[in-house]
């Protein structure tokens, strides 16, 4: 029985929040919006139909956007029928997922049963196997003892690596490349696995040295569809964390990127899998691919999907929950282009990138038809200690890599924010690398191939002078410019 889903709180903030906002309201979605002390005036807010005050709690409580019970009871008090986890906080969260069906409130994402088994590595490792997903060697269960983590690296050779049965983002995670430091390394994975997750199982895979990380996005309705919008190239990386994203992944040929799409569909079909994806795979230098894990939410790089797709990610997220069949077929997928995601953060990328605080003084962002700009920030917000440090996406669509590297070097480069540092400078340090450009880089990028995470051309040395003596000179026209430009999220698909 389809649902009809007419109001929605968004469970998030920052810019997945007005991400999801603007969406959601294009489908005539009413929008709710949690509003917490330690931010009071975030930008989001400006952008939902209606803005709830988060109860009032004890200070030592979990964190709000954590707190199922009062998330729900939020969204029962208002009488809204869906939320909207966005990515991080609770959006894998299958107990989230459960609590929400138990108080008819429709969850945008998939099901409990679905979050559960793709949460859990070892479930879905059987299910890649099912489906004759390539697989790394390693453990099939859960592991207990450090003798059973021997005796598989006996069998399948070091380095290992020892994961966190139920973790992601590089948590719970250590690489072990000789006997001796086992079992160190083993207790400090378990440990870190059960802070992080409340869950101390682990388990142990061969460790792919050097590999590159390519991901697949899948969309699947409830009615057995599956469709693949193509793979995203995220093998730059900052200890385990996405810095750089690019769609497509120029390691892939034809051939390749076929066996590794239809092998994403394969394994979700496996899983009975509806809504939006994420299978991941490490690429190895013969070009073999090995399954490493699914994500069952929207991600942070899912606009450069969107801007060579020409599709809106939510909106099909949104229609997959209210029960609607897919319209479009996998030979209704277009892909036009290259696109780019930067993700700016308030760090120091000097000072071992440690995060930045303070209050965005000015801003001036980069314009054009092939830009896209999703931010959580505007002038007078605050970067507080509380939050992930990104503050901004910058997105660009070209007509293929060359362009596109080029065209986002020009977008950085018209890229200033006033009162925090930001991340630009080892953007254009990455972008302009030969390595980079040649395409021929790995996850060891940062540590192998970097000679400096700062870039600055004299150019840029100039525009940056004058952006600061325009903001003290006309501070006012500055902030006024900015501030009536809070919406960058657009999409296009006019190129050729």
């Amino acid at each position: 029985m389809m649902t009809k889903i007419n109001s929605m709180l968004i469970a998030n903030r920052g810019e997945i929040a007005i991400r999801i906002a603007s969406t959601a309201k294009k489908m005539g979605i009413k929008t709710y919006g949690i509003r917490i002390t330690k931010e009071p005036t975030a930008l989001y807010l400006q952008h939902v139909d209606e803005i709830i005050d988060f109860p009032d709690r004890d200070k030592n409580e979990i964190p709000e956007f954590l707190d199922i019970e009062n998330i729900i009871l939020l969204a029962k008090r208002y009488k809204i029928d869906s939320i909207h986890p966005g990515y991080g906080n609770l959006s894998e969260n299958a107990h989230f997922a459960t609590r929400c069906t138990e108080e008819s409130i429709t969850f945008i994402g998939p099901s409990p049963r679905i979050i559960h088994n793709m949460g859990d590595k070892i479930i879905a490792k059987e299910l890649a196997q099912k489906s004759n997903v390539p697989m790394l060697g390693g453990s099939d269960t859960c592991i207990a003892t450090v003798d059973e983590a021997k005796d598989i690296a006996k069998e399948i050779g070091y380095p290992i690596i020892i994961k966190a049965s139920a973790g992601g983002g590089g948590r719970g995670m250590r690489i072990v490349y000789k006997e001796s430091d086992l079992k160190d390394m083993f207790i400090a994975a378990s440990t870190e696995a059960s802070i992080a997750f409340n869950n101390p199982a682990v388990f142990v895979e061969k460790y792919l040295e050097d590999p590159r990380h390519i991901e697949v996005q899948i969309v699947a309705d409830n009615y057995g569809n599956v469709i693949h919008l193509g793979e995203r190239e995220c093998t730059i990386q900052r200890k385990y964390q996405k810095v750089i994203e690019e769609a497509p992944s120029c390691a892939l040929t034809p051939e390749l990127r076929k066996k590794i799409t239809s092998a994403a569909v394969a394994l979700a079909k496996q899983a009975k899998y509806s809504s939006l994806g994420t299978v991941e795979f490490l690429l190895d230098k013969n070009n073999d691919f090995y399954f490493m894990e699914m994500n069952t939410r929207i991600q942070v790089e899912h606009p450069i999907t969107e801007m060579i797709t020409g599709l809106d990610l939510v909106e099909l997220q949104i229609r997959i929950a209210n029960r609607e069949k897919l319209t479009i077929k996998q030979s209704d997928i277009k892909f036009n282009g290259w696109a780019i995601e930067c993700r700016i953060n308030a760090e120091d990328s000097q000072a071992d990138f440690a995060p930045c605080i303070g209050v965005i003084k000015a801003m001036r962002l980069p314009e054009g038809d092939n830009i896209r700009i999703d931010r959580g920030i505007g002038v007078n917000s605050e970067i507080t200690p509380h939050f992930d440090s990104m503050i901004a996406k910058l997105i660009v669509h070209s007509k293929d890599r060359k362009t596109a590297i080029k065209d986002m070097l020009d977008a950085l480069n018209n890229f200033h924010v006033k009162g925090v540092k930001t991340t630009k400078s080892f953007q254009k340090a990455v972008l302009n690398n030969k390595k980079f450009v040649s395409g021929d880089f790995t996850t060891s990028f940062l540590e192998k191939d970097l000679e400096s995470t700062i870039f600055m051309e004299g150019e840029e040395d100039l525009a940056a002078a004058l952006f600061a003596a325009s903001h003290f000179v006309g501070q006012h026209e500055v902030k006024g410019k900015v501030d009536n430009r809070t919406d960058g999220w657009r999409m296009n698909n006019k190129l050729n």
